[in-house]
């Protein structure tokens, strides 16, 4: 799929040296559906050949969501997540390409990640927050909990036990509360947020390649308990 083409998401290559993918549906909370995935999986995979990427950060439109995962709106009054590239939805393949890609990737979170959104920021190597920031999983209180990439690689990352215990009782938390508990999160003003995407105070954007072995250190999560 070509950048042009996209509709759900944004990519750009800021400052020569870093790819931006911003989810881009802030009608919909930026929940995603078939076409949202297949962009970011496109998205991904460009940022994964250009040679002028260093680092790749996954943010969203506005202040309000960052991602609250499906568009739950959508399969209500269609029955599925729309039409896709493939015929299938293929959420899983996005979760694989996040860990697979041998560059840093940076969640950006500003607002609400939730869910199918809450996924997608624990897969990333690092996680900026704004001040505002919400991590949860609301699927057990729907009777839906996420028994697949989500809580697997959550339990393993964070332990079965603190912050861990999000993913099976729908237990909001915000990034003060999350830096204690073994989340790499740094919180900053929502207002400064994106603009110091993946940098810290007076730090800018990495400007070095990774190097070649970076890809055997991430180790792609698997559906085990």
């Amino acid at each position: 799929m070509k950048i042009e083409e996209f509709t759900d998401i944004r990519y750009e290559v800021e400052e020569d040296n870093h790819a931006v993918i911003t989810i881009d549906r802030p009608d919909r909370m930026n929940s995603f559906r078939g076409r949202t995935v297949d962009e970011l999986i496109s998205a991904f995979k460009h940022a994964w050949v250009d040679r002028r990427v260093a680092a790749v950060i996954l943010t969203a439109t506005g202040e309000r969501a960052f991602c609250t995962g499906g568009d739950v709106k959508e399969r209500a009054e269609t029955g599925g997540y729309g039409e896709t590239e493939w015929g299938t939805f293929e959420i899983e393949r996005l979760h694989r390409i996040i860990r697979d890609i041998p560059k840093p990737v940076i969640a950006a979170v500003n607002g609400i990640a939730i869910g199918g959104g809450h996924v997608l920021h624990v897969l990333c190597d690092l996680t900026v927050a704004a001040e505002n920031a919400t991590f949860a999983q609301a699927g057990p209180r729907v009777g839906s909990f996420d028994a697949g990439f989500g809580s697997a690689y959550l339990a393993r990352v964070v332990g079965r036990s603190g912050p861990g215990r999000s993913g099976s009782c729908s237990t909001a938390t915000t990034p003060s509360r999350r830096s204690g508990g073994g989340w790499s999160t740094r919180s900053y003003p929502r207002s400064s947020c994106s603009r110091r995407r993946g940098s810290g105070p007076g730090r800018s954007a990495p400007t070095h390649r990774p190097p070649s072995s970076f890809s055997s250190t991430r180790s792609t999560p698997t559906a085990t308990t």
